[in-house]
């Protein structure tokens, strides 16, 4: 099985529940999809589905009111923290892991630990870790257990304590601090851990009816083909325990849920296939908050607890519905937006914008589920009197403000968050309007394919699944517009798209691994790297490893790429956006001092926690472990990676103190040459902002401020406003770096010591690289000295071309290029009129085909616009019925085509964007247009007397069927 933290066992997959329900028209709730043109109506039901019975509960002395979600976290961690656990905050939803897509698993920041690439800074910790995971979307408010976003609460011992304690303080708070009854909990172990049954029976006493031995699939958790592993145990409640024990089956999701589940990581899978013991046992478990709210809250499902609900009640009043009388249809639609709301809350905050790729579009396809799923139970305009507002703005109001106890820093990012919310569901209801109007141009071509072939015009499953997952339409539009229409749709094809989708999901990211590299054996030995950078640029140091090609060495001679380790180094190797330093290591000789070997360094990057690998090349000479060398780092480089790395701290105060506070770090660069800035912000800057923006880090550049560093706990440096780095992990102490008065950030780059070491700065691009993410290129220090020179050298060479003087280039440009347009125009009027001129000679020339007028001709080299008007001149000079298709080649390789039809042609049901979209394909390009006048492109230029010969043929065929 998973991870500890991966509660929900992987249910079948089926094709998404139908979102609307059929009644009486009496009972019928009408809503309308806002697209352009024609506006759709559904039908919802609106009568009461019976009332959903749950099982009796008696849960300890405490009542159900008393236990909100808020509490039953609070109880959770000091439980364990009572018992020598370091409560730690939930890290980011995006994992610092290349492994992971998301976070998925509470034990997730503990991986290197787990791993021994970082040593444990606690015995044992305990935490309340944001979750997602989107592999059973489609099973969201369907099931009673299934959601995208969850807390997963958890313990942890890192060679702490073992099976004993995890199991007997599990039963504790589960029995005595949440108060549940011991009869109603069931447990299940791994069918050979017989240390873990004879604990839960013989110390805890629990029955051992109520003990069930599972399989390796159920009870036996790896991190992958090698690694740690080990069996684990699951407490089960059970709702009607009056059921017996007999022939009890603990995956019934009606009678059983599993809450709490530990795993005992007690052995390391070999390469055979063979487990070893762990030197360090550790324990890794995971209670589900929202199952546990539901057992204590006692309500029959996830959604209804208080973590979930009020989301849910506000946007069944948004509906103008009543959640306890709606039917289950209705219910699940609810459901659905509940749970996704507070998972999109969570993203953006935590820096994930809607995009079409990666993280991005996992937001995205939330965020339209929730929009399409809004607009089909009826909710319409912004909550606040605009019927053509955002809605999900309203609906986030409430998840932001249920996020408190969680992770307070959403409330600082209530803004942003609203903002891209509000600005990606008015994106996606355009979206939704260019959907009906594929679905209109899919149904014209399903109609004509099936007068063409005689059969019965059907959608193909891959177009239905198009309109789903790209437009945003339900099967259910799409099916009832395409019924209207006398088409039938392919749900089998569908439902095939959709499987395919859900098995691409599931493997993408959802598992959590621990395989051990070969580098763990290569440098467990090897102690952290000392780091000396921040005072001084040498520094002598012993070799402690050489790794060449991922192999251990203990000689490397000249000529060789080679990875050296060292006991300490002034070199900073990568990290926080900033490059690793570049420079030498020499070795002298023991008696003569004299020169040996000389190792170029090119990149310096961190492995195993804190441990630095100096990659380079041996220049001269050999290199041995244990040897001393003499670590140099380039002094120019490292200057420049610091005018830079200080000149992004300034940037960043100056696009919140020029944009707004609320953007935010998306990613960075910090090279010897320039910087990067990546920063989420829903629109481009326009000029006068670059320049204020400019101004004010030239500003800050020119006052002279001396830098100041320290060494601060994390929560104080938070506390005083500082800002952390992106894509950085902090420890409890952490490195501050500030600009007086301008900035504060956890840092552990390398900076100037002064802001006039900068010397100027320069901003090179501003430019959009994902939806709400911008970025921007600028020049610090020698750089910018440079990138002005060299700027200058080019002005002056305009200057003498244009014979002007520097501030009248623009208006001499703008000369230029008027006279050039000027000219443009002059030349294409005259080709227009050389093409008509040509055409008026082919109008003799046109043939008749039950009389209607065709004209099908290459015209040689005349351009588009040329080609155009003499096909505009030939249909207004042909008496109707008439057909004109033109061609030509104008040059570079390129082929235009032109198809304009009379009134008459047209009313035969042919169209001029369908046809000569079929005969460009034949010239490898595309195109279209309205019914009676098309045009099109393409890249072979060969082709075109085959394609036209072509043309000639279908269009007289065309015109001859429809006549008999």
């Amino acid at each position: 099985m998973e991870a500890a933290a991966l509660l929900s066992p992987t249910a079948t997959s089926r094709s998404p529940l139908p979102l609307l329900s059929t009644a009486p028209a009496a009972h019928r709730l009408h809503v309308l999809l806002p697209l352009s043109g024609r506006r759709r109506r559904l039908c919802l039901r609106s009568s009461p589905r019976p009332r959903v019975e749950s099982a009796t509960q008696e849960v300890g002395a405490a009542s159900s009111g008393e236990w909100s979600g808020d509490a039953i976290r609070r109880r959770f961690l000091d439980f364990y923290a009572a018992r020598g656990h370091k409560i730690l905050p939930s890290s980011s939803l995006v994992p610092d892991d290349p492994t992971v897509f998301l976070t998925i698993a509470g034990m997730l920041q503990f991986k290197p630990i787990f791993l021994g690439k970082e040593p444990r800074r606690v015995p044992c910790a305990t935490t309340s870790q944001k979750c997602i995971r989107t592999n059973d979307i489609e099973n969201v408010g369907r099931t009673s257990r299934h959601q995208t976003f969850f807390e997963m609460l958890g313990n942890f011992s890192f060679g702490d304590y073992f099976k004993k304690e995890a199991i007997t303080w599990a039963w504790e708070l589960t029995t005595k601090e949440f108060g549940l009854p011991p009869e109603r909990l069931w447990i299940s172990v791994f069918q050979d851990d017989d240390e873990a049954f004879s604990i839960w029976h013989n110390e805890v006493g629990v029955p051992k009816e109520r003990i069930k031995r599972l399989g390796e699939d159920d009870n036996f958790w790896t991190s992958g083909a090698t690694g740690p592993c080990g069996p684990c145990s699951e407490i089960y409640y059970d709702f009607y325990p009056e059921r017996g024990s007999s022939d009890a089956d603990l995956g019934d999701d009606s009678r059983f849920i599993e809450f709490y589940n530990l795993v005992f990581m007690q052995y390391n899978k070999k390469d055979d296939g063979s487990l070893e013991p762990l030197k360090q046992k550790n324990i890794d478990t995971g209670m589900g908050l929202e199952r546990m709210a539901r057992i204590l809250q006692k309500v029959p499902n996830n959604y209804e607890t208080d973590l979930i609900f009020p989301i849910i009640e506000k946007a069944a009043s948004m509906a103008l519905v009543s959640y306890t009388t709606a039917d289950d249809a209705m219910k699940t639609n609810l459901k659905i937006i509940g749970d996704h709301m507070r998972a999109v809350v969570y993203l953006i905050s935590d820096g994930v914008i809607p995009s079409n790729i990666g993280r991005g579009y996992v937001v995205r396809r939330l965020i339209r589920r929730v929009v399409r799923t809004g607009r089909l139970i009826g909710i319409r305009g912004d909550g606040h009197g605009n019927s053509e507002g955002a809605f999900l703005p309203s609906l986030a109001e409430v998840a932001i403000s249920l996020s408190t106890e969680i992770d307070p820093d959403v409330e600082s990012r209530r803004k942003s968050i609203l903002g891209e919310l509000q600005r990606e569901e008015l994106r996606f209801v355009q979206t939704l309007e260019r959907g009906e109007k594929l679905l209109d141009e899919l149904l014209d071509e399903a109609l004509s394919s099936a007068g063409n072939n005689g059969g019965k015009p059907c959608l193909s499953g891959k177009d239905v699944f198009l309109l789903y997952d790209t437009y945003g339409f339900p099967v259910e539009i799409t099916a009832e517009i395409a019924g209207e229409r006398g088409v039938i749709v392919d749900m089998k094809g569908f439902d095939m798209e959709m499987e395919n989708q859900r098995k691409q999901s599931q493997a993408a990211h959802n598992v959590v691994k621990l395989s051990v590299g070969n580098e763990t054996e290569i440098v467990k030995s090897i102690p952290d790297t000392e780091f000396l950078g921040y005072d001084s640029l040498s520094a002598t140091a012993v070799v402690k490893g050489l790794l060449v090609n991922g192999n251990s060495v203990n000689v490397v001679s000249e000529g060789s790429d080679v990875e050296i380790f060292l006991d300490r180094t002034p070199f900073y190797a990568e990290s926080g956006g900033q490059v690793g330093d570049n420079g030498f290591l020499y070795v002298y000789g023991e008696e003569d001092a004299k020169q040996k070997a000389v190792i170029e360094i090119n990149d310096v990057q961190k492995s195993l926690g804190n441990i630095f690998v100096h990659k380079g090349t041996i220049k001269q000479g050999s290199v041995e472990v244990g040897k001393e060398i003499d670590a140099a780092v380039d002094a120019k480089l490292r200057q420049g990676a610091k005018a830079h790395h200080t000149a992004t701290h300034l940037l960043q105060s100056a696009l919140k103190s020029i944009i707004g506070s609320e953007t935010s770090q998306a990613g960075s660069l910090v090279a010897f040459d320039r910087l990067r800035f990546d920063f989420n912000f829903h629109r481009p800057l326009s000029e006068e902002e670059l320049m204020k923006i400019e101004s004010l880090v030239n500003q800050w550049v020119s006052s002279a401020t001396h830098l100041e560093t320290k060494v601060m706990d994390l929560q104080d440096a938070k506390n005083a406003g500082a800002i952390a780095m992106f894509g950085e992990k902090y420890g409890e102490q952490v490195r501050v770096v500030e600009v007086p008065g301008v900035s504060m950030e956890l840092c552990g780059g390398t900076h100037v010591s002064n802001t006039a070491e900068i010397r100027g700065f320069k901003i090179i691009s501003e430019q959009g690289i994902a939806s709400g993410v911008r970025r921007i290129e600028a020049v610090a220090g020698d750089a910018f000295v440079e990138y002005v020179c060299a700027r200058d050298n080019y002005m002056r060479c305009l200057c003498s071309s244009l014979k002007v003087k520097a501030e009248d280039v623009n208006g001499r440009v703008e000369t230029i290029l008027e006279e050039l347009r000027t000219t443009r125009n002059e030349v294409s009027s005259l080709r227009s009129k050389i093409a008509v001129l040509k055409a008026a000679s082919l109008a003799n020339k046109a043939t008749t085909i039950d009389n209607t007028r065709v004209v099908v001709e290459n015209m040689g080299d005349v351009d588009a616009d040329g080609l155009k008007s003499a096909a505009e001149y030939l249909v207004d000079t042909l008496e109707d019925p008439a057909a004109v298709i033109l061609g030509s080649s104008p040059g570079d390789g390129k082929v235009s085509l032109v198809a304009a039809f009379s009134p008459g042609v047209v009313k035969m049901g042919i169209q001029a964007g369908k046809f000569v979209g079929g005969i460009a394909k034949l010239c490898g390009g595309g195109g279209g247009g309205k019914p009676n006048f098309a045009q099109a492109g393409g890249r072979k230029p060969e082709n075109l007397p085959g394609a036209l010969e072509k043309a000639r043929d279908e269009i007289v065929a065309a015109i001859s069927s429809k006549s008999s």
